[in-house]
């Protein structure tokens, strides 16, 4: 039987296959025909046209803040990715990452879309046991670990040890919060119009949490004033904003998460520090900005992007660690 890690995320799916490391990494986008329904591109595909269709085709995300909104939809992309990776003459066991404290009816939509994809075999795990996995950081029954994974659309925060999550939290704050933000931002102070892909694209580039950053790049957009394009220079101290107000509000619930935690693995986790992944951890200075606020070490993924498929991927090649991390 093939075994998989699948991290089918808001923005991006990852798939890690045993023996070949991580094998798909596109968008989680799809883009439909209005009149008849029909599925017209997939993935990297779809993305492109964000943005740049006619009326009649509708780009969209099966998957928001990490729930399944549409299984029709979620399920052909399945299909589609893993006719990708897969030859179909395999049976497949697949492990699903999923955020902290994901809910028992949203793994059942998560199941029926596996199954309606072809997968034989489902299971589920918590995405802090898995970033922590993906980062090589030891896992024990008596070293607690505190993880924050930033993606797209959830965050999720945990302290944890193999004995099971001590105390954690998902919530629908993200990246793509940070994108919208962004636009906004944009259209009030250069009065300037700009769609997601240009600010996914400057968050990515410009984005920063370290003082007094000076990087720049020119965006294109569409004035409001005149209906015209034009371009504008934008800096980090320019949408500094929309980014940190997020993040705040992502530390404040990690400092709730560690108030909850006992002494004694308070005191531990103190000593070990945050370790951080997901997307948006890339962000420039993040780690010095999460380090000051929390007090504590912040260890960054060496790739935020996929340290949670990495660890599934670790999971899925260890049966008796599966046993241990995975949801019933």
């Amino acid at each position: 039987m093939l075994k998989l890690a699948i991290d089918f995320g808001t923005s991006m799916t990852k798939i890690y296959k045993l023996g070949s490391g991580i094998v798909l990494a596109e968008p989680t986008c799809v883009t439909v025909q209005k009149d008849s329904g029909e599925v017209r591109a997939f993935g990297n595909d779809a993305k492109r046209l964000l943005g740049k269709t006619a009326d009649l085709t509708d780009v969209c995300f099966p998957v928001y803040e990490g729930e399944i909104v549409s299984e029709k939809l979620a399920g052909s992309l399945l299909e589609y990715f893993l006719g990708k990776v897969v030859r179909h003459s395999y049976s497949i066991e697949a492990l699903f990452c999923v955020p902290c404290g994901f809910k028992v009816e949203s793994r059942e939509k998560v199941y029926r879309v596996a199954k309606a994809a072809g997968i034989s075999r489902v299971n589920f795990a918590e995405t802090p046991f898995l970033s922590a996995l993906g980062q090589d950081v030891p896992l024990s029954e008596s070293n607690p670990v505190f993880a924050i994974d930033i993606g797209a659309g959830v965050t999720s925060i945990a302290a944890f040890s193999l004995d099971g999550i001590i105390a954690g939290v998902s919530m629908n704050v993200g990246g793509n919060n940070m994108d919208i933000h962004i636009i906004d931002h944009i259209a009030d102070h250069f009065n300037l119009k700009i769609g997601s892909l240009t600010s996914e694209k400057l968050k990515n580039t410009v984005g920063s949490l370290i003082e007094d950053d000076n990087q720049s790049t020119i965006i294109n957009g569409r004035d409001i004033s005149t209906g015209r394009p034009r371009s504008v220079s934008v800096s980090s101290s320019d949408i500094e904003f929309p980014v940190r107000v997020y993040i705040d509000k992502i530390l404040e619930y990690a400092e709730l998460v560690l108030r909850k935690l006992p002494a004694e693995v308070s005191a531990a986790v103190g000593n070990n520090g945050v370790y951080l992944s997901g997307g948006v951890s890339a962000l420039a200075g993040l780690p010095e900005y999460v380090s000051r606020k929390l007090q504590m070490e912040a260890h960054l993924a060496g790739d935020p992007q996929t340290a949670v498929v990495l660890g599934g991927g670790r999971a899925v090649g260890n049966p008796a660690l599966l046993r241990r991390i995975r949801l019933d």
